[in-house]
């Protein structure tokens, strides 16, 4: 009698093979694409917002990303108004009003502006929550297809056409970017909200000029002096965290600034900027759109916020009726700290 041998896989063992599987297609298909095409493989280009080199891979396409697969305070988030907490010790933010120059360009995944490094003003972002000076380095615009998704953070579940984020990089501790957005405190994002409205202002519109001449990948032009800060609405008002960079490699050394107030396009400006491919003339692909990145858990996070709107309004036991506010149910008062303190008892 011809004997049999039977073998169990237990069940977290078919995951692990699966998973080795689906990397080993994916770093396959790496080898056949710029293999066959002759290309030399660049990790700050192969990179998407779908499929095997969306974000759910972005942390096993490159070993120094790996915190978008296993980072503990990733971006963006879903903001939770219930969950806020409000901090009267949140001071205004400053954004240099001086006008920079510099190229905006579709990369295939983003619009991208960056200033240029010859540019006359440097452009500083300081106070609000920050303890260091920011210079301002880039802004990203990611949209979507449609008016239902586009933002990467959102409001109560709510997405926003599109969100533009304005980066810079702290200038007290650091050299430039690259060193400083892997290094603690060193880079610093604005969350601006983009809305469907009738007008753009005329700083905007200086960027909204250029969504027909950027219709493919390796697209570039010239924007000069805009004015960042006359670009923004009211900055008075916003939330903040501590979270990380939105694109590859995810590094979480990011204080988020989420501007309360949004900023409008057109629907003509709006289906212009719909109108970008990812890539080339030769080669359009998908649309530009829909390049934000899911939403990650808060964890235990806070979200600290400058805004003192009342919550609810409530009867005491004497029947008069009183205005519950964030200021006065606050969580928590931080000392205030003097060189002497220190060492007293």
């Amino acid at each position: 009698m011809s004997k049999y041998i039977k073998t169990q896989i237990a069940p977290h063992a078919f995951v692990m093979i699966s998973n080795s599987i689906k990397l080993l297609v994916l770093h396959f298909g790496l080898v056949l694409i710029f293999g066959n095409w002759g290309v030399q493989a660049s990790w700050d280009e192969w990179w998407t917002y779908d499929g095997i080199s969306g974000p759910k891979y972005w942390g096993v396409l490159n070993p120094l990303w790996k915190l978008c697969s296993i980072g503990k305070r990733q971006s963006p988030i879903d903001i939770d108004p219930d969950k806020l907490l409000f901090d009267p010790f949140l001071k205004n933010l400053h954004i240099d009003k001086d006008k920079v120059s510099g190229t905006i360009e579709n990369t295939g995944q983003s619009l991208v502006f960056r200033v240029d490094k010859e540019s006359k003003y440097v452009l500083n972002i300081t106070e609000g929550p920050l303890t260091y000076r920011y210079q301002f380095q880039e802004f990203y615009i990611h949209f979507g297809t449609d008016n239902n998704l586009g933002s990467e953070h959102k409001i109560q579940g709510y997405s926003f056409p599109a969100e533009i984020q304005l980066y810079g990089y702290n200038t007290d501790l650091y050299s430039n970017m690259s060193e400083a957005q892997m290094k603690s405190q060193g880079i610093v994002g604005v969350s601006l909200m983009v809305q469907i409205g009738q007008t753009t202002n005329s700083e905007f519109q200086m960027v909204t000029n250029e969504f027909g001449k950027l219709l493919y990948k390796g697209s570039l032009r010239t924007i000069k002096d805009i004015s960042i800060r006359e670009m923004l609405p009211d900055i008075k008002y916003y939330m903040t965290y501590e979270g990380s960079t939105t694109h590859p490699g995810c590094w979480e050394t990011t204080v988020w600034i989420v501007l309360n107030k949004p900023i409008y396009i057109t629907r003509r400006e709006m289906y212009h900027l719909r109108k970008l491919s990812q890539g080339s003339v030769e080669h359009p692909k998908a649309p530009l759109g829909n390049n934000s990145r899911p939403t990650q858990d808060l964890r235990e996070r806070t979200v600290r916020t400058n805004i003192n709107f009342a919550q609810r309004t409530e009867a005491d036991p004497q029947g008069k009726t009183c205005k519950l506010n964030m200021h006065k149910n606050m969580y928590y008062k931080a000392n205030d700290w003097t060189s002497d303190s220190l060492y007293q008892i």
